[in-house]
């Protein structure tokens, strides 16, 4: 080892030292014993166990190379092999070499202290490098990545995911119209980052799929008609935990919305209306004064030409934030129900409205007996305790109608006096069969001259014979029931109507249903009556006493079910709730109002008949003249004679209070003027719209958009309507007033003062227009 030599090439690697060093071939010296150290302690020490002390006395001076000018062939530094040394060691003839005036000792050290300082930086650079890539992924996901994706694009709109409000919205492709902006509530949790940019339904274009983590799962199907030019989204909510509620909320940001259910105090449109979350279900106003009224549909219309149509029978709830939006809400459950509706857009309000009621009634739709139309309705204000008393007294009542020169009417009876006379003939109302008890049944000439109105439900008291026998005969099953154990014998549900314990019929028990008409038409051969008015479908007595309802009659099933019933009894039948029935021939009674100028009152008239008719219920009985929700007479001739103006122009006219008992003569005058003029101008418009409503679902009263469907101005009018396309009514609603602004729609036409015979252009707004108190501003339009 000892004789071992530097070669040449050994000598020209070692020229890339930076210092400028001599080199001479010398052999390495043999073995010193005071220079044997361990190889150990020379990877550690480096130059100082070769350096100045110990060598120096040997006449040798010791350089530094680094391991890349030899190579990877071990070198051996006295006996010590280093393998894989970082640095080598080599002896240099001091004669031939005129050293640095720096220090050998504090060169080597300087060099390594160098080579330390380059590994910092290294390891800073390598630092600042990490930290620029974590802060551009982080600027990519929060700031540099689009604030909006596109769900899914039609021919006229598309579906966007708006991360930073956590919103879908339908906007135009062209992004310059916003249809609908609908929050989904980060789908119960608030606190949950949804990015939405998957599609996991990718291989379908006009589908999208996506899950949040153990939250929910929503599915978006596209639909487009270009036949109607609507495109309509399918939304299916689907949670995958039983606690998960899926609540979706619609903005009423530039939005006017219309539809939903009734309330107390109507508001046209509905953004002004406050409702808490609570079940989407009929109830009676009545009883439950914020809860919502008839007519109900879960459908809500948009005037920015969006339309949504809820799933008829999954359990929803429903709450309005006043100008803010309004919330579908599913319930838990431990059957995982889902939250599903469609949302279509179109142009505008009417052609979306348009092609909404095709899908919200495919079924015909059947007129009914418009004969009632023609004849005011005078209800009797009856409290007496038998049925010749109320015999006596409609007597008396039929009498001042003919000598008050007021003609022919229908004169109501309310439930109590329809069952005062139905009792004259005890025998004949407790057979079930209709041949038998026509035969034995005793007449009332004087109630079958006259046209009489009689009230129903289909509450029967727990008093009667006719539910003791039930209970005898095995046909406990006629009422609403449950098992008192999983295969125990039915009990029958006990609730209040009128002041007394009843129990209510089981529309869905074919036998049940045949009982009932049984009754009817033994009432109706008895009396000789030719209108009913079946009351009493508002209430689920399940819901109400927190029992789970039965498959079957699931929240408003009941009131549809019975709107079947109605129709059977005949085509001039009245119902005082209506849901998911205004394809069937029968009539619906608008919501009973305050004896006052505000919207629970006067003012809410117009409101109710816009919402009645956008969800297709065109054939109404409003409220009596004068509000009949007290049931006092009204003293106020002002109010009489503008509710009796307005309600002229409406389907049926009906009074609670006699025109002779709330004023002067005039008043009485004015009453005979405004039935004349309901026969002879407006039953004839409703007859000629009801077949176009038949035809095509558009309903007969209009608010004033459907001519000017683009207009913002017509968005928010309350207290106008159109009969068809062809007369606008413009009545008073304000106390004291003779004049008001009149707004008349543009579509390209004119129109025309009834009263005067004045012209005026279309998008034009009359203001302080007169309107004395005998009067109504309606005008006729004029091509």
């Amino acid at each position: 080892m000892g004789g071992l030599s530097l070669t040449e090439s050994t000598l020209a690697a070692a020229s890339t030292l930076e210092a400028p060093l001599l080199w001479q071939t010398l052999p390495i010296p043999p073995p010193n014993p005071s220079l044997q150290l361990s190889c150990e302690e020379r990877a550690r020490r480096y130059v100082r166990q070769c350096g100045a002390n110990e060598s120096a006395s040997l006449g040798y001076s010791w350089a530094l190379l680094p391991n890349s000018a030899w190579g990877s062939s071990p070198l051996y530094c006295g006996q010590c092999t280093l393998k894989n040394p970082d640095f080598f060691f080599f002896k240099n003839s001091g004669a031939m070499w005129n050293p640095s005036p720096i220090p050998e000792v504090t060169w080597d050290t300087g060099l390594k202290e160098m080579n330390e300082t380059w590994k910092g930086a290294i390891a800073c650079l390598g630092v600042a490098v990490f930290f620029v890539m974590t802060i551009g992924i982080i600027y990519w996901q929060v700031v540099d990545q689009p604030n909006k994706n596109w769900i899914l694009k039609g021919t006229l709109s598309g579906l966007i995911w708006e991360r930073r409000t956590h919103s879908l919205v339908i906007q135009t492709l062209t992004e310059d119209k916003t249809y609908v902006e609908i929050d989904v509530e980060n789908v119960g949790n608030p606190d949950l980052e949804v990015p939405f940019v998957r599609n996991l339904c990718w291989l379908n274009k006009t589908e999208f799929c996506y899950t949040w983590d153990a939250v929910a799962e929503i599915k978006i199907s596209l639909d487009v008609n270009e036949d109607t030019g609507t495109e309509c989204y399918s939304m299916t909510w689907t949670p995958v935990q039983c606690h998960v509620q899926l609540k979706d909320c619609f903005s009423m940001t530039n939005v006017s919305w219309y539809g939903g259910a009734s309330v107390n105090g109507q508001t046209w449109p509905i953004n002004d209306q406050n409702a808490t979350v609570q079940p989407f279900v009929v109830s009676d106003l009545k009883e439950n004064p914020s809860g919502f009224g008839s007519a109900l549909e879960r459908y809500f219309l948009g005037s920015s030409g969006v339309a949504v149509l809820v799933s008829p029978d999954i359990p929803l709830q429903l709450g309005l934030e006043s100008r803010q939006q309004f919330c579908l809400q599913s319930l838990p459950s431990m059957t995982l129900l889902p939250l599903q509706y469609t949302v279509c857009v179109a142009n505008n309000v009417k052609a979306v409205h348009q092609e909404a009621m095709q899908q919200l009634s495919q079924l015909t739709r059947e007129i009914p007996d418009l004969k009632a139309l023609w004849l005011p309705s005078w209800k009797l204000l009856s409290n007496v305790d038998s049925g010749l008393k109320v015999e006596r007294e409609l007597r008396t009542f039929s009498n001042r109608l003919r000598r008050h020169q007021l003609g022919d009417g229908i004169i109501s009876l309310n439930e109590h006096s329809t069952n005062l006379l139905s009792e004259m003939d005890q025998d004949y109302l407790n057979s079930r069969k209709r041949g038998a008890s026509k035969r034995r049944s005793t007449d009332l000439p004087l109630v079958k001259l006259l046209n009489i109105s009689v009230t129903l439900s289909p509450f029967l008291s727990v008093d009667t014979t006719q539910f003791h026998t039930s209970l005898m005969d095995g046909t406990e099953a006629f009422w609403l029931s449950l098992p008192s154990a999983p295969h125990g014998q039915l009990v029958p549900l006990m609730t209040q109507w009128r002041g007394k314990f009843c129990v209510k019929l089981n529309v869905t028990n074919p036998g049940a249903v045949s009982w009932f008409l049984d009754r009817v038409g033994a009432i109706q051969a008895h009396l000789g009556m030719e209108y009913i008015l079946l009351e009493g479908g508002e209430k689920n007595l399940f819901e109400e006493q927190a029992l789970r309802s039965p498959e079957a009659l699931g929240g408003d099933t009941y009131i549809s079910l019975l709107a079947d019933v109605a129709a059977r009894i005949g085509d001039s039948t009245i119902m005082s709730a209506g849901t998911r029935s205004s394809h069937k021939p029968v009539f619906l009674r608008m919501t009973s109002l305050q004896s006052d100028w505000s919207l629970m009152g006067l003012k809410g008239i117009i409101p109710c008949l816009l919402h009645h008719t956008v969800l297709g219920y065109n054939f109404l009985i409003p409220d009596a003249v004068g509000g009949s929700l007290s049931g006092d007479m009204v003293t106020d001739e002002e109010l009489y004679i503008r509710w009796l103006e307005i309600v002229s122009f409406l389907p049926v006219i009906s009074f609670h209070t006699p025109p002779w008992v709330c004023g002067e003569d005039w008043v009485l005058n004015l009453t005979r003027v405004y039935i004349t003029k309901h026969q002879r101008d407006v039953v004839p418009l409703i007859e000629k719209y009801a077949e176009e409503w038949q035809e095509t679902g558009s309903p007969i009263y209009r608010p004033l958009w459907w001519l000017s469907p683009e207009d913002p101005v017509t968005f928010t009018i309350d207290d106008q309507f159109l009969i068809g396309d062809e007369v606008l009514v413009a009545p008073v609603v304000e106390r004291g007033a003779v004049k008001r602004d009149i707004y008349l729609p543009d579509g390209g036409f004119q129109w025309q003062d009834s009263q005067n015979a004045q012209v005026f252009d279309g998008g034009t707004l009359l203001e302080d227009y007169p309107v004395p108190l005998e009067a109504v501003g309606v005008f006729l339009r004029r091509r």
